[in-house]
């Protein structure tokens, strides 16, 4: 089935699929561990049971894409060691401190805390419960952190040498972790996750709510979420605005891509809003397209001359046709979340956001977007970074392991099936608990109640006690 395709080719198909999977875990639980923050504290502050109740509702989700989020990240290791072994010894020096630090601080953070925000509520008391729980939250934003803090520094590289085995040696470590794209792309990265969550939790109210428009739940978190929309989401497209701009500065050839600009504009760059890009003619084929208008977004300034593919080698240009369509999925996703948040903000005003089944609707055609947007927001960059692994300086084609076409193959459709039946049910599982109604507090199972260990109590007394308080002896 994968006859004739090279060894790098599945390779990075390889990767891209496990990251695929891989980042839409961490988005979603980045953004949901600060919402259980806000619910916690809420909660604490107000003593509104609806809070609980909401935090009750949605710890248990966390719980499942916190786990799945792990294990399909200690797939990517596995293969910076097996496909790309030459990157892996060339960049080692600066990516793998990184990574350690990403574990030593992020991950131990997240995980020593995540048991006491779990089970913990009746047993350390609400202070630190709550402590714990802002931790897992900040431990979420920290890997964050390390993360796009090595990406980053694949994409704009700083603070090194090279020594004479080709591999870069750290000189600056500040230079290194913040280099000129990192403050960029991590607050794109973290605002993502955050209407990525705010989405699915607005969906899932307006499941609730068509049931049920006077489930309290339902309705505080479908208002929570639009909330985040509206007040989010004009911030994101500011980010981005920013991010395009530094891009530009570092990354001109990714830019070239994302807009179409096979020519250079000398007097002002016209903004191509769709048509099909043709690399191989260099043109975009019917191209629908306002002029001078990309000069405007890019440099401020209509006239601004804008430079195209044609200044580089052909070997140099990435792959035109994949970041230009992912870039304005990820730019139409942004619009159209802006436009949910003002129909939702409209509503509240006239007093209607909790009667209206169709803006109801339109969060849960939403409700997945965000990670669609995560996604193509992802694609747009690692593809438009090509054909480097390291920009400018290390070639895909020169970081890959002495590796078999057909053995890279064979891992590839391992990974396609054990993936679709391991995170399709995990996926699954979680979908059946957000269809499920919203129980007060009294009758909703909860994450707390899991057995006491405590001295001269053991799981299986406790199990008889219980039995003994319902009559079952």
């Amino acid at each position: 089935m994968l006859d004739g395709y090279s060894a790098e080719i599945l390779a990075r198909v390889q990767f891209a699929f496990t990251i695929s999977f891989h980042i839409i875990f961490p988005a979603f639980s980045i953004g949901l561990a600060s919402f259980l923050a806000v619910l916690n504290a809420r909660w604490l502050w107000t003593r509104d049971e609806t809070f609980l109740i909401l935090f009750k509702y949605w710890v248990k989700i966390f719980a499942i894409a916190f786990g799945m989020g792990v294990v399909s990240g200690i797939v990517m290791s596995y293969q910076f060691g097996t496909n790309w072994a030459v990157f892996s010894d060339k960049a080692g020096p600066v990516i793998g401190p990184l990574m350690a630090y990403e574990v030593l601080t992020a991950f131990f953070l997240e995980a020593g805390f995540l048991g006491i925000m779990l089970f913990g509520r009746e047993r350390v008391g609400e202070a630190l419960h709550m402590f714990a729980t802002g931790m897992v939250a900040f431990g979420t934003l920290i890997s964050a952190t390390w993360i796009l803090s090595v990406n980053s520094w694949m994409q704009t590289p700083a603070g090194f040498s090279m020594n004479e085995l080709g591999q870069f040696i750290p000189e600056d470590w500040w230079k290194i972790v913040f280099n000129p794209s990192f403050p960029y792309r991590l607050t794109h990265m973290v605002l993502a996750a955050f209407l990525t969550t705010a989405l699915v939790v607005g969906a899932v109210g307006a499941l609730h709510l068509l049931r049920d428009r006077a489930d309290k739940p339902a309705r505080r978190m479908f208002s929570m979420a639009m909330w985040m929309l509206v007040l989010v989401t004009p911030l994101q497209i500011a980010a981005g605005d920013f991010h395009g701009i530094n891009t530009l500065e570092h990354q001109p050839a990714k830019v070239m891509a994302m807009e179409g600009h096979f020519d250079s504009h000398p007097d002002g760059a016209p903004l191509i809003l769709f048509g099909l890009p043709n690399q191989a003619e260099k043109r975009v084929d019917y191209a629908v397209e306002i002029p001078k208008l990309s000069s405007l977004i890019l440099k401020h300034d209509l006239n601004a001359p804008l430079a195209g593919l044609d200044t580089i080698p052909d070997e140099d240009e990435p792959p035109v046709a994949i970041v230009f369509f992912s870039f304005r999925v990820m730019v139409g996703l942004g619009f159209a979340m802006l436009g949910l948040g003002i129909w939702g903000l409209i509503a509240r005003a006239r007093g209607r956001l909790f009667d209206a089944p169709m803006l109801w609707r339109a969060s849960m055609v939403m409700g997945p977007m965000g990670f669609v947007a995560v996604l193509a927001g992802w694609i747009t960059t690692e593809v438009g970074r090509q054909p480097f692994t390291v920009y400018g300086l290390l070639r895909t084609s020169d970081s890959l392991s002495p590796v078999a076409a057909p053995a890279v193959a064979a891992s590839l459709i391992a990974f396609i099936i054990v993936y679709f039946f391991v995170f399709g049910a995990g996926t699954y599982y979680i979908l059946r608990l957000m269809n499920k109604p919203i129980k007060p507090v009294s009758d909703a199972p909860m994450m707390d109640d899991g057995p006491t260990r405590t001295a001269g109590t053991t799981p299986a007394a406790q199990v008889q006690d219980k039995h003994e308080d319902k009559g079952m002896t």
